[in-house]
C-alpha cells in the first residue's frame, strides 16, 4: 500500500483512469462487433454508418491516449477493408 501523499494521490489517479480505459476499450468492442455484423448481414448502409462512428470513437480513444495510434490506425484500415469488401 502507499505511504507518501504522492503515492496515494497516484493510486487514486491510477485507479479513475483504470475505469475510463476500461469503459473506453469496451466501447470500441462494442462498436467493432456491431460494424462485423451489420457487413455480414448485407445492410451496406447501416454498415457504413456504423463504420463512421467506429472510426470516430477509434480515434478519440487514440488521441486520449487510451490505444496507442497505430493500433488505432489499424482497427480502423481493417474495418474499412471488411466494409468495403464485395458481397458474394
Amino acid at each position: 500500500m502507499a505511504n507518501h501523499a504522492s503515492a496515494l494521490k497516484r493510486a487514486r489517479q491510477n485507479e479513475t483512469r483504470n475505469l475510463r480505459n476500461r469503459k473506453v476499450k469496451t466501447r470500441i468492442k462494442n462498436v467493432v462487433k456491431s460494424v462485423r455484423q451489420a457487413v455480414e448481414t448485407d445492410s451496406a448502409d447501416a454498415a457504413t454508418g456504423i463504420l463512421n462512428q467506429a472510426k470516430s470513437m477509434i480515434a478519440k480513444a487514440a488521441k486520449k491516449g487510451v490505444i496507442h495510434k497505430k493500433t488505432a490506425s489499424r482497427k480502423v484500415s481493417r474495418l474499412s477493408k471488411l466494409a468495403q469488401r464485395p458481397k458474394v
